[in-house]
């Protein structure tokens, strides 16, 4: 496992949404939103139009792989919608958090509550907000 970060694209309304909510939940939530923070301000912004379809945004429902060759298909949700039940993970989690950005193939280190390091690799994605669309044509 390499401690190094992959680039991370995000869609300028995602930036601008998930800015405001790590400000907003900084005092409440001071770890997490200072990992989210940190994880916008290394990405590269782009026009939503320009952020392809395998890369990982708000809404996006994805399939990742651990390290132990596990794999879970999450969707990454604002956490008024979160519902670990039905596999809707806030972005107010560090899960959340390390997965925004990332697209198919890429992998990233991310850090339990309790401590430890897991590698998760991307391996599919869709957007739930690109469905509508679809089912139009």
């Amino acid at each position: 496992m390499t401690s190094s970060s992959p680039r991370i694209t995000i869609s300028e309304s995602d930036y601008a949404r998930l800015s405001g909510l790590a400000e907003a939940t900084a005092k409440s939530n001071s770890s997490v939103a200072e990992y989210l923070m940190s994880e916008l301000d290394r990405a590269t912004i782009k026009p939503d139009r320009l952020v392809k379809p395998t890369t990982v945004k708000m809404g996006s429902t994805l399939t990742y792989e651990t390290d132990h060759g596990e794999s879970r298909t999450v969707t990454l949700v604002f956490p008024v919608d979160a519902d670990i039940s039905l596999g809707k993970i806030s972005i107010l989690t560090p899960i959340g958090a390390a997965l925004i950005g990332l697209r198919v193939g890429q992998s990233i280190i991310w850090t339990t509550p309790t401590g430890d390091k897991h590698r998760l690799t991307i391996t599919a994605t869709s957007t739930e907000q690109e469905t509508p669309v679809q089912a139009a044509q």
